[in-house]
């Protein structure tokens, strides 16, 4: 059971951290980045979710029975 929620967990990490590309690649982060050097809080917070969501995952499948 638990390595099936850490699957389910790398799944949606991996969805997110392609929003977070997505999202770091759009003309509105674009001018965002462009007047103040930083990415938009959207893609961000993709990246930290898709980040953590993996990282949990793979404990999850390597620790989990």
């Amino acid at each position: 059971m638990t390595r099936i929620v850490g699957i389910v967990l790398l799944v949606v990490g991996a969805i997110l951290l392609y929003f977070s590309y997505e999202a770091s690649q759009s003309l509105a982060s674009e001018m965002s980045e462009m007047a103040t050097n930083e990415p938009t809080d959207n893609t961000i917070w993709y990246l930290i979710g898709g980040v953590a969501a993996v990282i949990v995952g793979l404990y999850a499948v390597i620790r989990g029975k």
